[in-house]
């Protein structure tokens, strides 16, 4: 994805937090636009030293308001119990015209926030780049993380995002998608607070049935819950911050739950086929869907097979006829047996060139 031009009111860039999300939106930010100057500051000295070491950010500053003084923008990578606190920190450091933003994943009580304690005289765009990692801090943040992610924006009073917003959503990567506040919040508790929940308790509901029945824990299990590992310290923050779009989407949830106890219990197959039909049209929907508002990508199913280099052989040859995955998921595997993956492509041409060069390797490659 080329660089977006430098808007003239974004020249230097004020990142307050280092970790994973930060650190890599500065990596990326310098990466992709190296004439723009990136001004750190973290809590912690040693994540802010790294940030520093690795060149995500060109100085460090003292303090959040420090970072904020100069800044013609101004990204706030910290949790999101923090986010006041720091709001009302740099506020008298901000000079008139500032764009403020955030990466928190709940949007409502930050934009509130910001309602509460930023002056008239500068704007705040919410922010959420929907991409992260298993493990967290400077020394695992990537340039590559927000390639080709929905990165949400979430402005208020104003069906459009400042152009500064976009063009840094823009310059880390990412697609940028604009949803209100409030849509945001109900949205992401639906596909990604409540799926969270869900993964726990189906990961204690086997451990109370026994050993027996972890060891017979398949694929489709560990797929199901593979998000359970994910760390509370996160969690914590923002499920407590979202609360009441979690426990709307819970109480959904659980009469959906309800229903399917009442047909399994009533011996009622035409009900549960119902449901299972419904479901599964829905998943095979969700490739698309999951661009959110954005243009589609034309995606491909590869049959997979299982042997040592594989895949580096598919991307090699795909590399070769400069050919660019923009997307890439593991539909299923078995040991042994090999599986399939979903490639997307910019457009249709690309989806149907990258088959041909599928085909000559033998593999077997299909428009989805």
């Amino acid at each position: 994805m080329a660089a977006s031009p430098v808007p003239d009111t974004s020249r230097r860039v004020a990142v307050i937090g280092t970790g994973l999300i930060g650190g890599s939106l500065a990596l990326a930010l310098r990466d992709r636009q190296p004439h723009v100057e990136v001004v750190a500051f973290d809590r912690d000295a040693d994540q802010l030293s790294l940030a520093i070491e690795r060149a995500a950010a060109t100085s460090g500053a003292a303090s959040p308001a420090d970072a904020a003084a100069e800044a013609d923008l101004v990204v706030l990578a910290v949790p999101t119990g923090a986010m006041r606190a720091t709001l009302a920190e740099i506020a008298p450091a901000l000079r008139p015209g500032t764009l403020v933003t955030d990466v928190a994943s709940v949007k409502g009580p930050v934009a509130e926030a910001a309602s509460d304690c930023l002056p008239e005289t500068v704007t705040f765009v919410g922010g959420h780049p929907m991409a992260g990692a298993e493990r967290g801090g400077m020394a695992h943040a990537d340039a590559l993380l927000f390639e080709n992610a929905v990165y949400v924006l979430t402005p208020t009073g104003s069906a459009e995002a400042d152009p500064r917003a976009v063009w840094l959503a823009r310059s880390v990567g990412a697609r940028p998608v604009v949803m209100a506040p409030d849509r945001h919040d109900a949205v992401v508790a639906a596909v990604s607070h409540l799926p969270q929940l869900a993964a726990v308790a189906l990961v204690r509901l086997a451990a109370e049935v026994g050993d027996d029945a972890l060891a017979l824990a398949a694929g489709g299990f560990r797929d199901m819950t593979r998000i359970a590992s994910s760390p509370f310290g996160m969690w914590g923050d923002i499920l407590g911050a979202n609360r009441d779009a979690v426990l709307a989407m819970l109480e959904t949830y659980t009469d959906g739950l309800g229903t399917l106890h009442d047909a399994v219990r009533s011996g009622d197959l035409s009900a549960l086929e119902v449901a299972f039909e419904r479901s599964a049209a829905t998943r095979s929907e969700i490739p698309s869907h999951a661009k959110g508002f954005l243009t589609p990508l034309a995606e491909v199913t590869l049959w997979a097979e299982d042997r040592v280099g594989f895949l580096a052989a598919v991307t090699g040859a795909l590399a070769e006829a400069r050919l660019n995955i923009k997307d890439m998921e593991l539909l299923r595997v078995r040991e042994n047996e090999g599986g399939a993956f979903r490639l997307a492509f910019a457009d249709g041409p690309a989806a149907d060139a990258a088959i041909g060069v599928l085909r000559t390797l033998g593999l077997r490659a299909e428009r989805r």
